[in-house]
C-alpha cells in the first residue's frame, strides 16, 4: 500500500510538471514549428539597415549595434532593422527595454518604438505595414502605415492614411500622455522602467493577435496583405531588442 502511494505521487508529481510545462506558453499560440532564430545575439545578418539619410546597408552613424547579446538601438535618427526575407503564418515573440535617450523630434516625449509587419513596398518612414506599437503607456496599440487596412475585434474597418497614422488602442487602455516615462494609470501590461518585456505576435492568415507579457492586448482581422518583411523601429527613443525568435504555424 505504502509503495502504491509512492508510485501513485511520484506519477501526480510527473503529471503535475506536465502541466506545468504545457501551460508555461501563453495560452491561445496556434500549433507551430521549431524556431527560426532572426536575431542570435551576436550579428545582424538576418536583417538590412535602413535611415532616410544613409539609405539602405549604410549605418555609419552605428543607429544600430549589438551589444551584450542585444540589438541597441541609439534613436537618434529614425530608421529600422528590416529581415531580408518575407515572412506569412507564423508566430513571432521578442523582448525589448527600453533605455534613457530621447531625441528630436520626440525628445522629451514618451519613449516611442515597434514591430511593423506585413511590410511591402519601398522602404521609407515608414513603409506600408501594419505596427505592433511599443511605446510608454501605449504597448499593444495597432498602427496602419500608409494605406495599410483591417478590421479590429468589434468590426469596424479601418484604413490608414498616406503620411499618417491611424490606430486601435490596445484593451482597456486608459488616457495617454505624451510624455516620458509615461504608465498606463488603469494597467500597464509593460514592466517598470529598464527591464525586459516579452511581445508576441501571432499572423495567421489575415488574422491577428498582439500578447504583451503573456496577456492577448488586441486583435483584429481581414488584413490587406498577409505576408511581408518584419521590421523593427529606432523612433526617437533608445530602445533594446533580444530573442528575435519566428516560428512558422503549422
Amino acid at each position: 500500500m505504502f509503495i502504491r502511494s509512492l508510485v501513485l505521487t511520484g506519477i501526480s508529481g510527473a503529471c503535475l510538471l506536465l502541466t506545468c510545462s504545457a501551460t508555461a506558453e501563453t495560452p491561445g499560440i496556434p500549433a507551430h514549428g521549431p524556431a527560426v532564430v532572426l536575431f542570435d545575439g551576436t550579428n545582424l545578418d538576418q536583417f538590412e539597415t535602413f535611415s532616410p539619410s544613409k539609405g539602405l546597408n549604410n549605418d555609419s552613424d552605428h543607429i544600430f549595434t549589438v551589444e551584450d547579446g542585444a540589438i541597441h538601438v541609439s534613436g537618434k535618427e529614425y530608421g529600422f532593422v528590416v529581415t531580408k526575407r518575407e515572412y506569412a503564418d507564423y508566430y513571432l515573440t521578442a523582448e525589448f527595454k527600453w533605455g534613457e535617450g530621447t531625441y528630436a523630434p520626440r525628445a522629451g516625449k514618451a519613449r516611442d518604438a515597434g514591430i511593423l509587419y506585413n511590410v511591402t513596398g519601398p522602404f521609407q518612414i515608414w513603409p506600408s505595414s501594419v505596427e505592433f506599437q511599443i511605446q510608454e503607456g501605449a504597448t499593444g496599440d495597432i498602427y496602419l502605415c500608409n494605406s495599410f487596412a483591417l478590421t479590429s475585434k468589434e468590426g469596424r474597418r479601418v484604413i490608414g492614411k498616406p503620411g499618417s497614422y491611424v490606430g486601435i488602442n490596445r484593451f482597456g487602455k486608459g488616457p495617454w500622455k505624451d510624455e516620458t516615462g509615461y504608465r498606463d494609470p488603469e494597467g500597464d501590461p509593460e514592466k517598470a522602467h529598464g527591464e525586459w518585456n516579452q511581445v508576441e505576435l501571432v499572423v495567421q492568415g489575415d488574422h491577428v493577435k498582439y500578447y504583451v507579457n503573456g496577456k492577448l492586448v488586441n486583435e483584429a482581422s481581414e488584413t490587406v496583405v498577409t505576408k511581408g518583411k518584419i521590421l523593427f523601429q529606432s523612433e526617437g527613443a533608445e530602445v533594446y531588442y533580444r530573442n528575435i525568435r519566428l516560428y512558422p504555424l503549422k
